[in-house]
């Protein structure tokens, strides 16, 4: 039996995506890792003080600086002759990786090191207050954009963050799903046998922040990959090279309808309008739509 790298007992929210994917992620890179953390909800309710839920080496770094933290420890263990024995994790979630720390995250992946910078995108600042974020998503309701007169929740469209990734030459940039465990340990293994930075944005359901039942986590995350909302993609060395495809896209409004957070928008035919044609785009650039089988 192999050993829990990932320890039950801390405190997050029943329901929590971010972590089932922690879970996946450690699991998938074994017990020679070492991880530098981000400030946020992950390093909150893993490890308070005098408790960890980790089971392998963990910092915990500033709001925004984990990349660099990760990137000090890489090259001490290539100093050491160490390095191609231990895996090396910088992790953060959505604020922490797109906003305040996508200068140390830059300089990380530019500089080349062997590192994998896994992003938890909930969505939001979720560990001080359901404030929107770089990838909160166009149109949802938080307590830094609310609805009012003027607009109907957050006025600016996701951070394409695998993109910025993409655009530094990295050999590996992938989006997975809580909603897809498999998935999500699959290409942590692959980024693994992947010399240099590496990049994976994780959707993690968050029911507090989402405002839906915890018990439909799983079924919520999976909705926003079966719309085109949230595309599962992969490229290697800046060549697109898997795509999870949808045999019949859903319409945005299923996935919005089970979410407190857009329920402004179900009477609101112009906006939700707005939210298709961001599914539907995904679906053209990605090719996610599978093709129908022949009838003979």
């Amino acid at each position: 039996m192999s050993k829990i790298l990932f320890a039950p007992g801390h405190t997050a929210c029943a329901g929590c995506g971010q972590s089932l994917a922690a879970r996946m992620v450690i699991d998938a890179s074994g017990p020679n890792t070492i991880i530098a953390n981000n400030t946020g909800c992950l390093e909150v309710f893993s490890a308070k003080f005098p408790e960890s839920a980790w089971e392998v080496p963990w910092i915990h770094s500033l709001f925004e600086n984990a990349a660099a933290v990760a990137s000090g420890v890489e090259a001490a263990l290539k100093y050491l002759g160490k390095k191609d024995t231990i895996n090396v994790i910088a992790q953060g979630g959505d604020g922490g990786t797109a906003d305040i720390g996508l200068q140390a995250l830059s300089g990380m992946l530019e500089r080349g090191h062997d590192i994998l910078y896994v992003c938890y995108d909930n969505e939001a600042y979720m560990n001080t207050g359901i404030q929107r974020s770089g990838l909160t998503p166009f149109d949802a309701n938080t307590t830094t954009s609310p609805l009012g007169k003027q607009s109907s929740g957050n006025i600016r469209f996701k951070k394409p963050m695998p993109e910025i990734a993409l655009a530094h030459g990295i050999p590996y940039v992938a989006t997975a799903s809580s909603g897809f465990p498999q998935d999500i340990q699959r290409k942590v293994k692959k980024a693994h046998s992947i010399k240099g930075p590496k990049y994976i944005q994780i959707h993690a359901a968050c029911p507090l922040g989402w405002r839906h039942a915890t018990q439909d986590a799983p079924g919520v995350a999976k909705l926003a990959v079966e719309t085109g909302l949230y595309p599962l993609i992969e490229y290697e060395n800046g060549k697109l090279v898997g795509v999870r495809k949808i045999s019949q896209p859903k319409p945005v409004e299923e996935y919005l309808k089970a979410q407190g957070r857009f329920k402004h928008l179900l009477n609101n035919p112009e906006e939700l309008k707005k939210i298709q044609e961001i599914a539907d785009k995904n679906i053209e650039k990605y090719g996610l739509k599978a093709a129908s089988p022949e009838v003979s």
